[in-house]
């Protein structure tokens, strides 16, 4: 439903005090800050009917009101001046960090996130690539086998084998150099579908080996743990929002510990383009309609292969976190292009 322009101005006015203060806002405050030549009656008419739309509530406690997520949206989406920020002042920061090292660009990152906003930020990171460039086994022990694998950025994973057999050194060179020649540059699930008939060609406790190599590689490369970076969690504690009851503290923590929604919504977000909002429970993943998310995708060369955020209460200032979200998204963009790394 459209809102005249009355009723904009006193939204905006309600929102901009509640972010400032968080104290619910009455007719007669609103008077004062809208610079609105109303009465308060004519306030108080307006206010009943940006209730009954839904985009203010009155808190039981209170005659004052405050913004729903609803009245948030539109505020956001058509109410908003966004603040100018320095960008150089953010650029400064990245800058501090040591070339070639991507993974510690995109932690200074979530790390700058958190400082600028002042709660916590988060970074998805580009997908590893789930292709290996060569293989090499080391016997720790009786029946326990390194495996190190490297891929073609020269990132290297270990995982441990435990075997059946007892295999020599020289074994080890044999079966993984016969790995390396035949499916060097593939994936580690072309290689499964592969070595099923080819394997049987070898010795069957070469084959059982190389096998147990492709499962480990495999779950090595499709693991995404590490795939996000969050700085700065502690920071939503002192949010009283976010933090006022048991049952908001519990949500908060199981959303960062499992990680999937928030996973699952950076993802959605790298399909947009520049800086998305998620306000409240309405995109289903943040479970919390006390929370809110800022979102821009990020680039290596060209190309999306990320996104970053701001997570925080619902009542932010979105005018100074927007800004802060855009300018981050496009200085890790430059940074990662840079170093010649990070593109999935």
């Amino acid at each position: 439903m459209q809102l005249d322009t009355r009723a904009q101005t006193l939204l905006k006015a309600l929102v901009e005090r509640y972010v400032a203060d968080g104290q619910p806002v009455g007719s007669r405050a609103l008077s004062k800050i809208s610079g609105l030549d109303l009465s308060p009656a004519t306030i108080r008419n307006i206010m009943a009917d940006l209730e009954e739309m839904g985009y203010v509530a009155s808190p039981h406690t209170s005659a004052g009101r405050i913004p729903t997520p609803r009245g948030y949206r539109i505020f956001v989406d058509t109410l908003l001046t966004v603040q100018h920020i320095d960008e150089h002042a953010v650029e400064s920061r990245m800058r501090l960090q040591t070339q070639n090292q991507p993974q510690k660009i995109i932690a200074n990152a979530a790390q700058m996130l958190s400082s600028l906003s002042q709660f916590a930020g988060v970074v998805l990171s580009p997908r590893r690539e789930a292709v290996f460039q060569q293989i090499e086994f080391l016997r720790l022990s009786e029946k326990r086998i390194l495996l190190v694998i490297v891929d073609p950025r020269g990132d290297v994973q270990n995982r441990l084998l435990l075997t059946d057999v007892d295999y020599t050194p020289g074994q080890l060179v044999q079966s993984a150099n016969y790995i390396n020649q035949n499916y060097g540059g593939l994936s580690f699930e072309q290689v499964r579908v592969r070595v099923t008939g080819e394997l049987r060609q070898l010795r069957d406790d070469m084959s059982r080996l190389m096998q147990a190599a492709v499962e480990a590689g495999s779950e090595a490369m499709t693991d995404h743990s590490d795939d996000m970076v969050i700085s700065g969690e502690r920071n939503l504690l002192s949010v009283s929002d976010l933090s006022s009851n048991m049952t908001s503290l519990r949500q908060m923590f199981d959303m960062f510990e499992q990680k999937t929604g928030l996973m699952q919504l950076l993802d959605v977000s790298s399909k947009a383009t520049g800086v998305q909002i998620f306000i409240g429970g309405e995109s289903n993943l943040v479970p919390m309609d006390e929370m809110s998310v800022v979102t821009a995708p990020y680039e290596v060369n060209g190309r999306i292969v990320g996104t970053l955020g701001v997570i925080g209460p619902t009542r932010m200032a979105y005018e100074r976190v927007i800004p802060i979200v855009d300018i981050t998204a496009k200085l890790l963009s430059n940074a990662l292009s840079h170093t010649g790394h990070g593109a999935v």
